[in-house]
């Protein structure tokens, strides 16, 4: 059946990875969004896993592939003024225009936000970048793991308190940023159709950073204090620590009401003495104690390894997870049950596993198994369906094949 968003338009002027997410998810919900690329193509394109430090010979980003599954290419060179009319009027048949283009880049090409709005106020815009649009750096570049890692205070925060600040992995920050973008968009297409009217939907890696570390970032605005950092050595509640196995590996307890787990905890590592010993009693003997109780469940948990504690805490009423490795989770039987992967089907490079989109719809198959288009692939058709003269068609064309 038709996806909630059949017969809308998308046109995508964007590199990388937070834009791009956002019009996969358009996509996955049934839009129909071009992707406007340089005419050598978004760098994203050419990260392979090669290039990334894997030992393999697959061909393609399969990070692009993720993130653009779906869309359509048009190569264009925004130097060429014919380049630009022709996105004008390819975006004057839009319904939204994304962008992660800095403005003043933008309005440098005759782009300009406000000026495409009073063009075609139907337009819903939705714009993305490392800052407000608003404020003094504006046009400022920042990735993911500046203004989303570095400049939120998560970089800082999340690390023991002897450790060195964490390498941030790419793209954590950006897929956040996509579903807010996203969320954004589908309030604008609803007030678009109760209004007639569109509107402009901004999005920065700074505020996205503030709010997915919402929990430090509200609490360090109520009190002006920063927040304590979690020592794994003495931690508030030992039971919502990890802990190392005799293999080197770690496993997580997440039992924030120690006083519920506690008993049925010492029962299932094995160790029900700890139920007499008075220096763990009650959450606040605990937390008295907490140095003592890591180096005796330090000393407890590297008696196994973690395949074996996984097997005796199987079933227990405790909560905790084993620290897998990302080919461990991938691979994991019970993960693959809850449909969290799809199957791209390539037409040269055959069928290989991605990230399926990150929601369900129980009336709309979100299957996330088309492939990323190849660049140019539908510069001519794109150009054609917006009345672009067939003289300029050929020249664009050509350009982007060069």
């Amino acid at each position: 059946m038709p996806g909630p968003l059949d017969g809308i338009r998308v046109v995508e002027i964007a590199n990388y990875v937070a834009v791009p997410a956002a019009g996969t998810l358009l996509v996955d919900l049934g839009a129909d969004v071009v992707k406007v690329e340089v005419p050598w193509g978004d760098f994203y394109r050419f990260a392979t896993p090669r290039r990334n430090g894997y030992d393999s010979d697959f061909p393609l980003s399969a990070n692009y592939q993720m993130d653009n599954r779906g869309k359509r290419s048009l190569a264009l060179d925004l130097a060429l003024p014919q380049s630009v009319e022709a996105l004008r009027q390819l975006i004057a048949r839009a319904d939204i225009l994304i962008t992660n283009t800095l403005p003043g880049r933008l309005a440098r090409v005759g782009l300009d936000v406000d000026a495409l709005r009073e063009a075609h106020p139907a337009l819903i815009v939705a714009r993305l970048g490392g800052f407000s649009p608003d404020g003094p750096q504006a046009d400022d570049p920042g990735f993911d793991q500046t203004s989303f890692w570095a400049l939120s205070g998560m970089m800082d925060q999340q690390r023991d308190p002897d450790s060195p600040p964490a390498f941030f992995r790419p793209g954590v920050g950006d897929h956040c940023a996509a579903l807010s973008m996203s969320t954004g968009i589908l309030a604008a297409l609803r007030h678009r159709d109760q209004t007639g009217e569109g509107q402009i939907v901004d999005v920065n890696l700074q505020q996205v950073g503030f709010y997915i570390g919402g929990n430090d970032s509200a609490q360090a605005l109520a009190t002006g204090q920063p927040p304590p950092r979690h020592d794994r050595l003495a931690p508030r509640n030992p039971l919502w620590n990890h802990y190392p196995t005799s293999d080197d590996r770690w496993l997580l307890l997440v039992m924030i009401d120690s006083t519920l787990y506690w008993t049925s905890f010492c029962r299932a590592i094995a160790r029900p003495d700890l139920l007499d010993d008075d220096r763990f009693a009650d959450p606040k003997a605990r937390f008295k104690y907490n140095r003592e109780l890591v180096e005796t469940l330090d000393a407890t948990f590297r008696t196994k390894s973690l395949a074996a504690w996984t097997s005796a805490l199987e079933g227990q009423k405790v909560i905790w997870a084993p620290a897998k490795t990302v080919l461990e989770a991938v691979t994991d039987e019970k993960a693959r049950a809850n449909g969290v992967f799809s199957t791209i089907d390539h037409p040269e490079h055959g069928s290989f596993e991605t990230v399926a989109p990150p929601f369900r719809l129980s009336e709309y198959d979100m299957h996330g198994t088309f492939p990323a288009p190849d660049l140019n692939a539908h510069t001519r058709e794109v150009l054609e369906e917006a009345g672009v003269d067939a003289e300029t068609v050929e020249l664009l064309v050509s350009v982007g094949e060069q």
